[in-house]
Parts: structure tokens; sequence; C-alpha cells
């Protein structure tokens, strides 16, 4: 095979993969613009002829997306920067700190990550009930205020730090503190915003966890309110959905396009030291 067949050829798959992951993106946009009908019309309307802003207004009107909006962007940033903050402590620890046990507590950190979320579902259910944060903020933030997965890979990016770095600044009289604000966090940036960014994205879009730790419209964040688009005897206009849906993405891309240099670079960054 030639080189400018392969090269042919990784174009073609690169082109297939595009497609494929903006294609759902490119379908909810124009659904949103589309009459209820039109969305399950074969052979499907890929623009439609008439577009139909309206939707947006009638989704704004069904519920109270202000509200939701705050209440996402408030348990969304609060959750994440505990998540954050959590993280760069127990990597800091793993990596710098001596302590009895800690292979074993490494040991069960990477368990963790085996543990699907949903498993902790009742027993984070029945804590927050037992402290009374059922249909309050701290209710929705605190159960998710940790991540195994965060912390991992915080650690593993903290391996590649030159010790002899450390050494310098313990040399300087820096306590740990000093080091971690001084010099770890400020070699950590990349990995920091990625792992910020994958929190941010993760609870912006939790659904589950918030439906069931709220039960009035006050509390209920953007992802669980698109439920309320559903009238009493079960119909869905649909190109209201989309359109509240769209409510819902918007700032998650807008974050993936103004970070995404930052979470290539967090990713492709060391983290394969063992």
């Amino acid at each position: 095979m030639t080189t400018r067949m392969r090269r042919f050829g990784l174009y073609a798959l690169l082109a297939l993969v595009g497609v494929t992951m903006v294609g759902p993106l490119y379908w909810l946009f124009t659904s949103s613009l589309k009459q209820s009908g039109d969305i399950y019309t074969f052979p499907p309307v890929w623009w439609p002829g008439d577009l139909r802003w309206g939707n947006y207004a009638e989704a704004w009107r069904a519920a109270p997306f202000g509200q939701f909006y705050l209440n996402s962007l408030i348990t969304t940033g609060s959750g994440a920067l505990l998540e954050v903050a959590n993280a760069v402590l127990t990597a800091y620890a793993f990596v710098f700190l001596r302590f009895p046990a800690k292979r074993v507590l490494f040991a069960a950190l990477l368990g963790a990550l085996m543990v699907p979320g949903h498993v902790t579902l009742l027993a984070n259910y029945l804590t927050v009930a037992d402290l009374g944060w059922i249909n309050t903020y701290q209710g929705i933030v605190i159960p998710g205020a940790a991540s195994a997965f965060g912390a991992f890979l915080l650690r593993q990016h903290m391996l590649t730090i030159p010790i002899e770095i450390i050494e310098a600044a313990r040399a300087d009289g820096a306590g740990h503190l000093r080091i971690l604000f001084r010099v770890v966090l400020p070699l950590s940036r990349p990995m920091l915003i990625t792992v910020a960014i994958v929190s941010l994205v993760s609870k912006w879009n939790d659904f589950i966890w918030p439906l069931i730790v709220t039960n009035t419209e006050t509390m209920r964040t953007l992802p669980v309110g698109l439920l309320m688009l559903k009238d009493a005897d079960g119909y869905v206009n649909w190109g209201s959905v989309m359109a509240a849906t769209v409510f819902v993405v918007l700032p998650v891309l807008a974050v993936f396009f103004v970070a995404q240099r930052q979470i290539v670079a967090g990713l492709t960054q060391g983290a394969v030291k063992g």
C-alpha cells in the first residue's frame, strides 16, 4: 500500500469519526428548530425549511429554567471546586508524604475506581436523609465532593515532577503547603484544568443523584428540569425538548471550546508513570 493510499485511509477514518461525534449535535440543533412531527419523518429532514425559533421560547416558558440554571451553577461550581481540592490533597499525600499503610490505601483508591457510582446511591441517600440534607445544595454537592479518578490522574502527574525541585524547595526551608502552592500546583496547571473540566462536565450533566435527592421545583437542576416538559397526559413536544436540551448543552460546549488546548495538554502530559 502506497503512502498516499495510507494517508487517504487515515483521513477517511478521521472524517468518519468526526461525523460520528458531530452528527448527534447537528441533529440536536436542527431538531430544536423543527415542528415536533417533522422529527420523526422518514426520510429524515436534515435541515428544516421553516425554522421554528418559537421552540426556544416555549421551552423557556414551560419550566423555570432560570432557577434551574442557578441551581446547576451553584452545585456544579462548588462541587467541582471541592472535588479538585480533595484530589490535589490526596495526590500530594500519596506522592510526597510518608505514612503507614500507604500502599494499602492506594490500592483502595484504585479499587474505588472500579466501583460503579450507582452502587453507592442508596447508602449516600440514607446518609443525606439522616443529616436532614434532602432538598438542599449540600445534599446535592457533598456526596460527590471526592473523586478517585481525579486523585489518580493528579498523582500520576505529580510523579513526573523531578524530585530535585522538591528537595531544593525543602533545602530553602519550604514546608508542605508552600511546596504545594509554589512548586507543585504551578507545574500541574494543565492536569489541574483537565481534572476540573472533567468534574464540571460530569456534575453539570448529572441526572440521577439530583433527581433522587431533590423533590421541589426550586431545587431542580437543568437535566432534571427537562422532565417538566412532559405534560400531565404524557404528551411531549419534542421540538421544545430539543430546544431545552440545547440550554443544557451550550455551557458545556462553551467550556470545551475555551479550554480545549489545556484539556489536550493535560491528558497527554505524564499520565503513565507508575
